[in-house]
């Protein structure tokens, strides 16, 4: 049993308003004090080889590494060595660009042992002197050290931040012995966090290959949704993703049922945050299902009116064109009255069907739906962000129904995935839950609010097994407004200077 966790006898202030107060025997200090950065180098990404020298690329370290770097999603040809930037174990390695102001700069500490190299846009910090590694890897990406890190981030459509800003970056410091206690605690801690959200998050792939079975039968005509049989005839579509579909079915390209229009180029330079101008509807604001305004840029108001032919409206279909599919599905959605007006910018599509052939809500499902994946995997473009065209949406071939049939598909789809959505709602809420109790905990213990040092001498020596059974799982109590007990007296929640640094 792990005992309660309490704060240390004696703190200070540590002269950073993200940080708060520290351990009074702690050091604050500046990256740059303690090694050195520098900017990577790296070549194509058709340099990529199925097995060959581990690469880390800046892609990575926002899609596959959080806080450690233990393998590579890519390798690299021997002979292609020369051209990329050698990491040592120990290195943190930081992205130099990014879409988001809140995530640049994201970092991991490398851990890999053995040969490895990092591509170009990522900046490398080398410390040179002790310092333990897993440390470094919680206390560069924490919480405070993100909002310093986004305060240092350039530009708006694409964000970039420079290793000069990256020295400024802020630490706490406690002795090595301290940062190998917090380090194993947090270790510990996290993969009990990680495996109960793993168990949800396989929950929820779960429930979206159920939802995208009842779309994908019910868009493709495998069964006719009024009888719930298949149709008394069939004709092969020629298209492999389609096979055979209804009879009666029309096969169109999705360009003859829809106008599509691509959003204007509009300089960064003259973009402002003042509420009274109009928000700019970027990729990054457009999610699976759903708009999001969590990043907002907007364009003077004044010159709005130039630009009235960009205006989104409630009802329109909007698709990011730049990395379209991710995780939990394609980036479609159809703007509601709460995210009108705005300007369409560029590379981010609208789509608005014809009148009396295509309806809103099956246009949408077909967007949003496995054969519409299926067709966009073989055809991307771009080395290390998957982009779409125009007309690669206009050539998408799809089987049309009758519009009274479109109206039994939908109202069809939107029963059979209700509960399906509804169960993953409640899983996604705990997840948030969980990240957020993660966050302010990490927060907590590396900055010194709490004490660590006791129980993590108390800790088992073998590591969580982040695939153990699900009903090992901390937290499986059902409940949507707890984050579970991780194990009791594990971790308290975090204080209030830890929420609001």
């Amino acid at each position: 049993m792990i005992p309660d966790l309490e704060p240390y006898p004696a703190m200070k202030d540590s002269g950073v308003d993200t940080l708060g107060a520290v351990p009074a025997h702690w050091e604050v200090t500046r990256l740059g004090h303690i090694g050195r950065l520098f900017k990577g180098r790296g070549a194509s990404k058709e340099d990529e080889a199925p097995t060959g020298i581990p690469c880390i690329r800046y892609g990575d370290l926002y899609t596959q590494h959080n806080y450690f770097i233990h393998d590579s999603r890519a390798c690299i040809a021997e002979e292609r060595v020369n051209d990329y930037t050698p990491i040592e174990y120990g290195d943190v390695l930081f992205a130099a660009s990014g879409e988001t102001i809140d995530e640049i700069g994201k970092s991991a500490v490398n851990l890999i042992k053995g040969e490895a190299y990092c591509g170009g846009d990522v900046i490398i910090f080398r410390p040179s002197q002790r310092i333990d590694s897993r440390y470094m890897g919680y206390v560069t990406d924490f919480r405070p050290a993100a909002i310093q890190k986004a305060r240092m981030g350039r530009g708006f459509t694409v964000i970039h931040i420079y290793g000069d800003e990256l020295k400024r970056l802020a630490m706490p410091l406690p002795p090595v012995p301290e940062q190998a206690a917090i380090a194993r605690f947090l270790d510990h801690a996290d993969g009990r966090i990680q495996r109960y959200i793993h168990t949800k998050q396989k929950l929820i792939a779960l429930l979206e290959e159920q939802k995208q079975a009842v779309i994908h039968e019910a868009v493709t005509g495998r069964i006719d949704v009024r009888t719930g049989k298949p149709y008394s005839d069939y004709k092969p579509s020629g298209i492999g993703r389609l096979g055979d579909v209804p009879a009666h079915w029309e096969l169109l390209r999705f360009g003859r049922l829809i106008t599509l229009d691509v959003g204007f180029p509009f300089r960064s330079e003259d973009f402002t945050q003042a509420e009274s101008d109009m928000r700019l509807l970027r990729g990054i604001n457009v999610a699976p299902g759903r708009l999001r305004w969590d990043d907002v840029v907007r364009w003077p108001a004044i010159n709005v009116e130039a630009f009235s032919e960009y205006l989104i409206e409630m009802g329109d279909i909007v698709l990011g064109m730049d990395r379209p599919i991710i995780g939990n599905g394609v980036r479609v959605a159809v703007a509601s009255e709460a995210d009108a007006p705005s300007l369409l910018l560029q590379r981010v599509a609208r789509i608005r069907p014809v009148e009396k052939r295509l309806l809103r809500e099956f246009a949408l499902r077909l967007l949003g739906s496995k054969g519409f994946s299926d067709y966009l995997a073989p055809i991307f473009t771009g080395i290390s962000v998957p982009h779409l065209s125009p007309e690669q949406i206009r050539e998408f071939r799809i089987a049309l129904p009758g519009m009274a049939e479109q109206r039994a598909i939908i109202e069809y789809v939107n029963c059979g995935v209700h509960e399906a959505q509804s169960a993953t709602d409640r899983a996604q809420r705990q997840i948030d839950l969980l990240q957020e109790y993660r966050t302010k905990l990490i927060a907590d213990v590396v900055t010194g609010k709490l004490d660590v040092r006791a129980a993590a001498a108390a800790l088992p020596d073998e590591p969580d097994d982040p695939d153990a059974a699900e009903g090992d799982c901390p937290g499986a109590t059902g409940r949507d407004d707890v984050p579970g007990d991780l194990d009791r007296g594990t971790v308290v929640p975090a204080t209030q200077e830890a929420m609001t640094s």
